[in-house]
């Protein structure tokens, strides 16, 4: 079991420091001045939403402030714990709710405000919210124990997010109680394992049981939960996520569901609070097991499906974003998606529903603090994104702007002897150590003497190929980065007030209105890396870090049936009504409108 650093140990450097700071600048920082569900929050004296969404913000929030060392933001994160933790009654329960109206409140809550008080603990390191933590799960397990309270709904779907604290706590205090608490969560959630013949066939129709985010979070429930339970661990996860994966994947790594599974057709949408759920479920999948699988699938989705869905200044967002998604504008009749409103795809404030506006802070934060873990006297740089490390007298600086370069210096001062491995991405091709060609590891592995001082020059090659996707579409990836066909758009801004939630710039909602074609497919020929210069937006619309020439031609595509912004799920015909063109393709990520899954044209 690997353990995580704090965020006053592990700090952004580069391009990620850049990506964190317009976050911090964007909605990230601002909604609790914005946004009334945080603003006036039950959590805090107030009478708006009393459930999960100040949590949610919190849970994000906090590591940024304290990883971008803000020192009024870290000022806010503490004033709202503060005031929380105050209000903690004698009996240990905590969230706003009146006595009478406990056995009606899902307590999925319960698990989410445990988690956000181990955030803020790991980065203040305030001693006094252990017991708070403590004294939170006690009384949950009193409550549940004497069949006062019962899981059902959300708590029932994500008993395993309980045992983030139980973990934490078990660390601390060894008592029976604890493993009873974990035994009682097991017996009253829900059993995924039979639930998987429901995830092959996509329907039109709401559950739990297919919900994207349930799907999400239930990967990591083998990894944080087998210890306490005393049970083997399996790899559960990889078999869940297999099949997921064949029956809903996209090809940026993420499964589609808008708002439960959809299939695999690339005009379906895939929800964001799946997709930070995700990426924190593989973050606890490879602490627990070292397994790199884990790794190279999370960077799939911090490169492309995170970044795809937020625009550049990161103060709007989608709800849902598609594979193949030519435009951004309300469906003005049915929706297209399968348990989602019309307006899910479009860029704004709280499209569809609010609780992605609360949930999708946590993504570039634990992204960050995922970079290099510990085990011992081992260090693993599991993710390397430019960073510097500080650990009791071992400092590390990676300084590299990986992923869109593959070249990375290590400048290593120790007090201390450890090890450093380094995660060798399986892509990666004719790797070269300090100047020299290496044989290809799946990590290398670099011991330090105490007092010493060393720089490390670690490259290897990545080049852009073709991946088979359903339907007979075709994908291009490079490294861990997916391409797009970029088309240029248009916005159209909306400024309003609806159910006392008022939308205003830059928090206001635009449509993305297409400006140029979209209608092509691959013409075969080599496929060509360009390397530009990272600019102060790393994922930016306009101007992209690198992109990839592709040899392309225009096809008589079509529209889906019964709408005008949305493209047929797969080409009318794919003979070429046109001449060979060479288009720039943009990363996933920085196309907002794109065509990602093409088929080649017939001649």
């Amino acid at each position: 079991m690997y353990g995580f650093y704090s965020p006053n140990e592990l700090k952004p450097q580069g391009w990620l420091l850049k990506q964190l700071k317009i976050q911090a600048e964007g909605l990230s920082g601002n909604l609790d001045k914005v946004w009334r569900d945080v603003r006036d929050s039950g959590w805090i004296g107030g009478d708006a939403e009393s459930w999960e969404r100040l949590p949610y913000w919190l849970d994000g929030f906090i590591p940024l402030a304290y990883l971008l060392d803000d020192e009024e933001m870290i000022s806010r994160a503490k004033k709202y714990i503060s005031y929380i933790v105050s209000h903690q009654r004698s009996d240990g329960w905590i969230c706003p709710c009146d006595d009478e109206k406990i056995p009606s409140y899902d307590t999925w809550v319960i698990f989410l405000i445990t988690k956000v008080l181990i955030v803020y603990y790991e980065c203040s390191r305030d001693e006094s919210i252990v017991k708070v933590i403590y004294d939170i799960l006690k009384n949950y397990y009193d409550l549940l124990s004497s069949e006062k309270i019962k899981l059902f709904s959300w708590g029932k779907a994500r008993w395993f997010e309980c045992f983030i604290a139980l973990d934490f706590i078990s660390e601390r205090f060894s008592e029976p109680w604890i493993n009873g608490l974990a035994k009682i969560l097991k017996e009253q959630g829900t059993d995924y394992s039979d639930l998987v013949e429901k995830w092959k066939r996509p329907l039109n129709r709401w559950a739990f049981e297919t919900h994207i985010v349930n799907m999400a979070m239930m990967l990591k429930s083998e990894a944080v939960s087998y210890k306490l339970l005393n049970e083997e661990y399996t790899d559960k996860a990889d078999y869940f996520y297999n099949i997921l994966y064949k029956y809903n994947g996209t090809p940026v790594g993420i499964l589609t569901g808008d708002e439960c599974l959809s299939g695999l057709s690339p005009i379906q949408g895939t929800e964001l609070c799946s997709v930070v759920d995700m990426m924190y479920s593989f973050e606890l999948l490879y602490a627990a097991t070292g397994d790199p699988k884990w790794a190279e699938r999370l960077e799939l989705l911090a490169f492309n499906a995170l970044p795809a869905t937020l625009s550049d200044d990161m103060w709007t967002h989608q709800y849902d974003q598609m594979s193949n998604q030519i435009a951004c504008i309300r469906f003005p009749g049915r929706s297209l998606f399968r348990t989602n409103r019309s307006d899910a795809h479009i860029f704004g404030l709280e499209p569809n529903y609010g609780c992605c506006t609360a949930n999708m802070h946590q993504g570039w934060p634990k992204f960050t603090l995922s970079a290099f873990i510990k085990n011992g006297d081992t260090i693993t740089n599991v993710l390397p994104v430019p960073s510097t490390l500080r650990d009791k007298g071992i400092y590390i600086d990676l300084d590299t702007d990986y992923p869109f370069n593959n070249v990375f210096r290590y400048t290593v001062n120790t007090e201390k002897d450890f090890e450093l491995k380094i995660r060798i991405p399986s892509f990666a091709e004719n790797i070269t150590l300090n100047g020299d060609i290496i044989e290809k590891p799946s990590e290398l592995s670099i011991a330090f003497k105490s007092g010493e001082s060393r720089v490390v020059c670690l490259s290897y090659s990545a080049v852009p190929y073709f991946v088979n996707r359903p339907h007979g579409l075709k994908t291009v990836r490079c490294g861990s980065l997916v391409f797009s066909l970029p088309i240029k758009y248009e916005k159209k801004m909306y400024e309003y007030v609806e159910n006392n939630i008022e939308r205003k710039y830059p928090y206001c909602d635009y449509e993305y209105i297409p400006q140029s074609d979209w209608n092509y497919g691959f013409a075969g020929g080599i496929l060509k890396l360009i390397r530009n210069e990272i600019s102060d937006i790393p994922f930016s619309s306009e101007n992209p870090p690198l992109t990839v020439k592709a040899k392309m031609a225009k096809i008589d595509w079509g529209l889906e049936d019964g709408f005008e912004t949305v493209c047929a799920k797969v080409p009318i015909n794919d003979e070429a009504v046109g001449d060979d063109e060479e288009i720039s393709l943009y990363p996933y990520g920085c196309a907002k409108l794109r065509m990602t899954e093409m088929p080649f044209v017939k001649k």
